[in-house]
């Protein structure tokens, strides 16, 4: 006499292939009108109006002072991530969450096939951004200090900026920051392909799901990889790093 499969607690029903299939598809419509209002969205982006910027703005990087026209390397479309500082801070100390989106930022082959080049900026002195883009393994996409700068080049960080350039004359297109920089954390995107989740609090789950934390408590952790934002945490790729250690502090009076 055969039994039905019983569900563990915390986990997704169990049901036959057949069951699943039809739930699947019905969420397969939900998802590509998702993808549908994204494609739209997409297309009003491209025809934001434009800002012209100045070019000729000087950007520290490692040849020293270069202009901001520079950033482009003959392509007509640039993207740069605007990176949080914290000044005289050790590596341990910098923004975590600016980590995270500069991590997912390591190589830029695609965009420069597309004639899209990738840079990131931060307000930090060159003399201390330099050795952390080393500690970090940061290599392929090149780093430059925008601390004399002025908006939209400098100014606020934690952004995603595109600029288009014509010639030497530079425009910037579009900003987002907040949520709006998941789009390039595809590690964010696969959990979110899980039946788990991100496992954070804000996230409607069922009533038997593992508790969540709050929003990014993943993106630090200390040397036993307990998540958490204290003094002895490192954001989380440093611990991957050759020569991270354990630590007492972040070495900055401030924390995002």
């Amino acid at each position: 006499m055969s039994t039905a499969p019983t569900n563990p607690a915390g986990y997704p029903p169990v049901v036959d292939l057949g069951i699943w299939q039809t739930a699947r598809d019905q969420l397969l419509v939900r998802e590509k009108a998702h993808t549908r209002e994204g494609d739209a969205i997409a297309a009003a982006r491209r025809r934001l109006p434009m800002v012209e910027v100045d070019g000729s703005t000087p950007v520290t990087g490692p040849v020293g002072p270069v202009p901001f026209l520079s950033l482009f390397e003959g392509r007509d479309q640039l993207v740069v991530y605007q990176h949080m500082w914290h000044d005289g801070a050790p590596h341990q100390g910098q923004c975590e969450g600016c980590t995270t989106t500069a991590w997912h930022l390591h190589d830029a082959t695609y965009l420069h096939a597309h004639g899209v080049s990738l840079a990131i900026l931060t307000t930090g002195p060159w003399e201390e951004v330099h050795p952390f883009t080393a500690f970090m393994g940061y290599r392929r996409v090149p780093w430059y200090s925008v601390r004399e700068a002025p908006a939209p080049i400098g100014g606020d960080m934690g952004s995603l900026v595109s600029f288009l350039r014509d010639g030497d004359r530079v425009f910037l297109t579009y900003r987002t920051t907040g949520r709006g920089n998941e789009r390039v954390n595809f590690s964010m995107g696969l959990l979110n392909m899980t039946p788990y989740g991100r496992g954070e609090d804000w996230e409607e789950v069922p009533a038997d799901w593992p508790a969540g934390r709050h929003a990014c408590w993943s993106w630090r952790t200390d040397a036993e990889g307990v998540p958490t934002g204290g003094g002895t945490s490192r954001p989380l790729p440093q611990w991957e790093r050759p020569g991270a250690t354990p630590v007492t502090t972040l070495g900055r009076h401030e924390q995002h």
